[in-house]
C-alpha cells in the first residue's frame, strides 16, 4: 500500500497552557489559555482602543514533541496546538491577530457562518494579516459546537507553509444545550510533522462504506493514469511524515489522559493534518458519536473506531468502564509507533500501556442519519466531476473541477457558480480519481443526502470524505451571501487546482 518508508497516512488542565498536554474541562468550566489569551465579555462596540477578548500571535517557535526532539514550526502563541478558544453562540467576539512572521497570513475560522471579510480566505477577498502587522477581527460565532482555526495560506512546494506548519487550534462554541450527559471534556488535535516529498503511494480507503464505485469514473481515471505513465511521466508527488502527534506530543512522551472508572468523558477530536486521513480507537471501549463537525447527529451511535478526513471533527462520549492503562491511537501500526497515539490511565492503575487492535470496522456516515427520513428536493442541482492530471504541474498532480484547475496565483478570480439567496442547492460530486477527497464548503453547513448512491438525510457537516471513484450528494441553503470557497481540504490538492468559488446573484 505504500512505496515509501515514512507513512503517508499519515491541553492541558484548565489551569495550564503547556503544549503537549490535554485540555481537560469539567462540564460548564471555561478553559483558560496561555496569557495574554483570556476569556472576557466582549465590548459592545469594539474599537482598536478597546481590549480584545482574545489575542493570537503567529510566530515561529520551537516545539518539543518528545524529549530532545524539537521542531521549529509556525504556531499560534508559541504552542501547538494553538490555544483552545471558547465562544458563546451569538455573542460577538473581538480577536487581535499579530503576525510576527515575514509572510502575510490568513486565519480561517473553519466551520463558522460568518462574512467573507473575516472568514480568512484570500480567494473570497479576506484581507491578509500583513507581515509584522496586526488585524483586529470582529464576528459573531455560530453555529455551536466544535470548530477550529487555521492558516489558509497556500503552501505549494513549501513544506514549512500552510497547514504543514503548526497553525491549527480548536474552537468550541458553547451551545444552548449540551449534546448528552458527560462529566468532562477532553480536546485532542491529531497532527503530523517533519513532512517530506515522495512519489506515489496509495491511500487506504477500504474503511469507507458503502464501498460502491462508479465503473465509468474508474475507467476514466485509470485510463488517464495509464496514458500518463505510458508517456514516461512519474507518479505525482505525495507527502510523508517523520513524526506523528496528539496535542503536539508523540506517543509515550506526553502526560496521560487520567480518568476514573464510571466517568463519561466527552472527547472532541480534530484532524488537524495537512494531508492525512486519521483513525482512532481506544481498546476495550466504544465511542458514542454525538456530533460530526460540531453539529449534533440525529442518531447518536456507538462505534469501536473513529475515522476523520482532513479537517473533520468528531465529538464522542466514552464511558470509562474498562480499568487499566491503554493506548488510544491510530489503527496504522507504523503511524502509531511513530507517535500517533496517547495513553489513557485509570486512577489507581499502572504498568505499561496496552494496545489491542479492534476487529475490522467500516465507517459509514449514514449510521448517524435520521432513520427513515428523506431530504427535501433541491431548487437546483450543481454537477461536479473531480479529476487528476498526473504530475502535470512540475511533478505535482494538477486537480480539476469540471475540467478547470483553480489558478495558483493569489489574485481573485470570478466565481464559477452563481447562487440565489434562500434557494436550496444540491451538489452532485463525482470523483474520477482513486484518492479520497475531504471536501469542504466555507461559511455554510451542508446536509449529506446521498453517499455512494445510497440516500441519507439529517447529517449536517462542513467536510465530507468522498471515496475514490465514488459519488456523493450534499445540500446547502444559500443563506450567507458573498463569495464562498469550495475545495478539497488536502493541502496538496487545494494548492494545485482543487478549488472553485460560488457567489450570490442579485
Amino acid at each position: 500500500m505504500k512505496d515509501f518508508a515514512k507513512s503517508r497516512r499519515g491541553f492541558l488542565k484548565t489551569t495550564g497552557a503547556m503544549a503537549g498536554g490535554f485540555l481537560l474541562c469539567p462540564r460548564g468550566i471555561l478553559a483558560q489559555t496561555k496569557e495574554p489569551i483570556q476569556y472576557s465579555e466582549p465590548a459592545v462596540s469594539p474599537s482598536e482602543s478597546a481590549a480584545a477578548d482574545y489575542t493570537l500571535h503567529i510566530e515561529t517557535s520551537p516545539v518539543e514533541i518528545a524529549p530532545k526532539r524539537i521542531i521549529s514550526i509556525t504556531t499560534y502563541n508559541g504552542q501547538f496546538p494553538g490555544p483552545l478558544l471558547r465562544f458563546k453562540e451569538g455573542q460577538q467576539v473581538t480577536v487581535d491577530v499579530f503576525n510576527d512572521t515575514d509572510t502575510p497570513e490568513q486565519l480561517h475560522w473553519h466551520g463558522q457562518k460568518i462574512p467573507t471579510d473575516v472568514d480568512g480566505a484570500a480567494e473570497e477577498g479576506t484581507p491578509f494579516i500583513p507581515a509584522h502587522g496586526k488585524r483586529r477581527i470582529v464576528f459573531t460565532p455560530r453555529p455551536a459546537g466544535l470548530r477550529f482555526y487555521h492558516t489558509h495560506n497556500r503552501a505549494g512546494a513549501n513544506l514549512a507553509a500552510g497547514q504543514y506548519s503548526g497553525q491549527v487550534g480548536p474552537v468550541y462554541i458553547e451551545p444552548k444545550q449540551e449534546p448528552g450527559r458527560y462529566d468532562r471534556e477532553v480536546f485532542l488535535v491529531l497532527k503530523e510533522f517533519e513532512p517530506t516529498f515522495s512519489r506515489g503511494g496509495d491511500m487506504a480507503m477500504d474503511f469507507l462504506s458503502p464501498p460502491t464505485r462508479v465503473k465509468s469514473l474508474e475507467q476514466a481515471g485509470e485510463s488517464a493514469m495509464k496514458a500518463s505513465i505510458a508517456k514516461g511521466m512519474p507518479h505525482g508527488y505525495e507527502v510523508g511524515y517523520g513524526s506523528f502527534t496528539i496535542n503536539g506530543r508523540m506517543l509515550g512522551h506526553g502526560e496521560p489522559i487520567r480518568v476514573k472508572q464510571g466517568e463519561r468523558v466527552l472527547f472532541h477530536i480534530l484532524n488537524g493534518s495537512a494531508t492525512e486521513i486519521r483513525s482512532l480507537t481506544l481498546p476495550g471501549h466504544s465511542f458514542q458519536v454525538v456530533a460530526l463537525d460540531g453539529n449534533p447527529v440525529p442518531n447518536p451511535a456507538q462505534v469501536p473506531v473513529l475515522w476523520l478526513g482532513t479537517a473533520e471533527r468528531i465529538s464522542a462520549i466514552v464511558e470509562m468502564n474498562h480499568p487499566g492503562v491503554w493506548i488510544i491511537g491510530d489503527l496504522a501500526d507504523d503511524d502509531r509507533r511513530h507517535g500517533m497515539g496517547s495513553v489513557v490511565e485509570y486512577a489507581g492503575r499502572g504498568g505499561q500501556p496496552k494496545w489491542i487492535a479492534p476487529a475490522p470496522f467500516h465507517w459509514d456516515y449514514a449510521r448517524f442519519a435520521k432513520v427513515g427520513a428523506t431530504a427535501p428536493s433541491p431548487d437546483e442541482t450543481i454537477e461536479m466531476i473531480f479529476a487528476k492530471d498526473n504530475a502535470a504541474e512540475e511533478g505535482f498532480n494538477r486537480w480539476t473541477i469540471n475540467g478547470v484547475a483553480f489558478p495558483m496565483s493569489n489574485e481573485m478570480i470570478p466565481a464559477s457558480f452563481h447562487l440565489k439567496e434562500g434557494k436550496r442547492y444540491r451538489i452532485r460530486m463525482r470523483n474520477a480519481s482513486d484518492d479520497i477527497h475531504p471536501i469542504h464548503l466555507h461559511r455554510h453547513s451542508f446536509e449529506l443526502t446521498s453517499l455512494a448512491g445510497k440516500p441519507t438525510a439529517g447529517i449536517l457537516k462542513d467536510v465530507v470524505m468522498l471515496g475514490g471513484y465514488q459519488e456523493a450528494e450534499v445540500d446547502f441553503i444559500a443563506d450567507n451571501p458573498g463569495l464562498t470557497l469550495f475545495h478539497c481540504h488536502q493541502q496538496l490538492h487545494m494548492d494545485y487546482g482543487f478549488m472553485t468559488l460560488f457567489d450570490y446573484a442579485a
